[in-house]
């Protein structure tokens, strides 16, 4: 395989990010090393599996694929048209099942195709490669049979899944003992995982979460562990292929769900997030109501938001209040630059233009049809988050689980608030006391925690989500002295905080001081600073007996040195903890909104250091993923996020009431 745009990446020239390098791998890699000889001219077709399909379509629209001379998208394990004429690309996983097919589809006296070119998304076991050099009438029909490595999901230019959506019940379940489901999860995992690297040419220094030593772990105790050993020994067999690393470039920090129960489950302010937990989205498909050109019923209108919308990369990680004024602004310049635009809103004596306005203009002005198009979809969806925010009473749960995060609220405030706000939804309720039996476990139990539930008039099912939790942070952490279950995140956290306010972090708007502990041990491991009682290194002992030495500045002697982020003045003041004044700004500009390392600063990724990859077992938040992005601008280094699947709030308290259902699962669950 060639590393032409991963030795760019990390050894000088054009750098460029994780999410392009993916694109760039199967456009240009695979796709286009078929463009050879005869064959440069013809269309062709593409023949994926399930898997294969959902890679190529993570990274790659089909205007890219029709591109590289693609004519035809066909499903291996469906009935295909013979064409003979045509040369076909095999893009799939490495199975028995799909080589069997393949075969089928190449063997006899007249194969479906002309030619085929045959790619692999992961290594290949030497026993098929044997089957298939047994088939003496396939193999002058192969032009070219390699590994890609490639069988991950790019969900973001800096995150990517392995689509493992049932993780936490395999993994952290009631009955994952000595279970096949258990290993398989991880196996998968962790070749796809490691398929990053090999498209990356990056070889990590392998970091977990060990968790505090235990007398008798069970298989939930080691699901980390388990999974560093499993992908060094996937990337021992990738330093075989040439131009691979044979020296660590780069770091992997394994976490799972146990180090941070908090994030999936407090509402956060964000954009992105809060379309997400607040409006009925379909992945990133949004569906809205435009008005009808020929008069009648309002048309019903499908959006993604994605990357090649401007104006939701601009607005995706801005707090709700900042994203809503920027549109504000966005819709008054608009309005004064364009006449069309004044007359409609001098025909509402002067008031603002509303979504439905600015979508007659659309029609109006078809030259600027694009442009406000995607900002009237951006007004609609901060108008009704905005609207949901009101009319559910938001703004004083968010205040009331941030301050039980940071230790300024405990019992009486939430007591207060159950009695007081009897119209909270359920799912409010219920994620309120998560919180707070994480943060106060030991005010959580017994007659405490079942007065709760009947004040917060939850269903005894609602409540296994709550008891739940403790499969979660191991088997011999669930139980204290006095028989409650402890939810304790790190060694670090204060008596009566979960979280500590971050020295040097200005807060810009209410309700944005909670910060996911992905943050902070990002943090810890690029200063060399995690904590060795907890955390393990993989291939590098002599880094994991330093690494809690104060005066180690990285956390191994061959890294190269890390350029130091710009420092920001400290800030002069820190509001209130506790205001009524909703979403007050003090600065609007939050270093990394819009992807501005990526637009604005292309020429410092010269200078960068090297990447950090978190992986996350049982799901990660957007929270999360936010936080990478932010600590890329910090720490002047990559930070990629993986995981086992991108959850929002409702999809992580189904799963988590599935835990302890033996004779339940994610099949037939349909998550949204």
């Amino acid at each position: 395989m060639s590393f032409s745009d991963s030795e760019l990446s990390s050894h000088g020239g054009e750098y460029k990010t994780f999410g392009q390098i993916s694109r760039d791998r199967l456009l240009n890699e695979m796709l286009g090393s078929a463009k050879t000889g005869d064959s440069k001219s013809t269309w062709k077709v593409l023949i994926m599996d399930k898997v294969t399909l959902k890679v190529m379509s993570a990274s790659c629209k089909m205007a890219d694929i029709t591109d590289q001379g693609i004519s035809l998208v066909e499903d291996l394990f469906r009935r295909r048209q013979p064409l003979p004429s045509m040369d076909a690309i095999y893009f799939v996983q490495p199975s028995k099942e799909n080589v069997i097919m393949f075969l089928s589809d190449m063997s006899g006296r007249v194969p479906l195709y002309k030619k085929a070119f045959l790619f692999f998304s992961s290594p290949v076991p030497k026993e098929l490669i044997n089957h298939i050099k047994c088939d003496t009438s396939v193999l002058p029909r192969i032009g070219a049979l390699r590994e890609v490595n490639l069988e991950y999901f790019p969900m973001d230019s800096q995150g990517f899944v392995t689509d493992h959506e049932r993780a936490l019940e395999e993994l952290f379940g009631n009955n994952v003992e000595n279970s096949r489901t258990f290993s398989a999860c991880l196996n998968t995992m962790a070749t796809r995982i490691s398929t990053v690297f090999a498209s990356l040419n990056e070889l990590p220094n392998v970091w977990y979460h060990a968790g505090k030593a235990k007398d008798s772990p069970q298989a939930r105790d080691l699901v980390p562990s388990k999974l560093a050993t499993a992908i060094s020994s996937c990337l021992m067999k990738y330093k075989s292929i040439p131009n691979f690393p044979q020296k660590e470039t780069c770091d992997l920090l394994i976490l799972d769900r146990s180090v941070d129960l908090i994030a999936p489950v407090i509402h956060e302010w964000t954009y992105d997030a809060m379309i997400h937990d607040l409006l009925d989205m379909d992945g990133n498909k949004y569906v809205y109501e435009v008005p009808s050109q020929s008069g009648g019923q309002p048309e019903k209108k499908e959006a993604l938001l994605e990357n090649q919308d401007p104006i939701w990369l601009e607005l995706r990680h801005s707090h709700i209040a900042d994203a809503s004024e920027r549109l504000h602004e966005k819709m008054t310049n608009f309005v004064n630059k364009n006449k069309a635009a004044q007359a409609q809103r001098s025909s509402r004596d002067g008031s603002e233009l509303s979504t439905r306005d600015l979508q007659k203009i659309v029609q109006a002005l078809p030259q600027y049809g694009e442009q406000v198009d995607k900002l009237s979809l951006h007004v609609e969806i901060a108008g009704k988050i905005n609207k949901m925010i009101r009319e559910i009473g938001l703004r004083e749960l968010g205040q009331l689980e941030q301050d039980l995060v940071f230790g300024d609220a405990g019992a009486k405030d939430v007591i207060s608030f159950l009695r007081t706000k009897q119209d909270a939804t359920p799912e409010n309720k219920l994620r309120l006391l998560m919180i707070y039996a994480t943060v106060y476990p030991e005010r959580f139990e017994g007659d405490k925690a079942s007065k709760l539930m009947q004040l917060a008039k939850l269903s005894p099912v609602d409540m296994k989500v709550i008891s739940n939790m403790k499969l979660l942070v191991g088997s011999s952490e669930t139980k204290s002295s006095s028989g409650s279950f402890s939810l304790k995140f790190d060694g670090q956290k204060t008596k009566s905080a979960a979280r500590k306010d971050r020295t040097g972090d200005e807060e810009t708007w209410q309700l944005s001081r909670f910060y996911p502990m992905i943050e902070e041990l990002v943090e810890n491991l690029s200063k060399g600073e995690l904590p060795k009682s907890e955390y393990a290194c993989m291939n590098d002992p002599q880094a994991n007996q330093e690494v809690t030495s104060t005066n180690t500045k990285s956390v191994r002697k061959s890294q190269a040195p890390v350029p130091q982020a710009e420092k920001k003045a400290p800030a002069q003041s820190m509001r209130s903890r506790r205001t009524a004044t909703w979403a007050k700004s003090q600065h609007s500009d939050d270093g990394y909104s819009s992807d501005s390392v990526l637009r604005h600063a292309s020429s410092d990724f010269r200078k960068m250091g090297q990447r950090i990859f978190v992986f996350m077992i049982g799901g990660a938040t957007r929270s999360e993923l936010r936080a990478c992005h932010k600590l890329t601008t910090k720490l002047r280094r990559e930070v990629v996020l993986g995981c086992t699947s991108l959850d929002d709030p409702p999809q992580y308290l189904t799963k988590l009431k599935l835990l302890s259902e033996s004779d339940l699962s994610l099949d037939g669950v349909r998550i949204m």
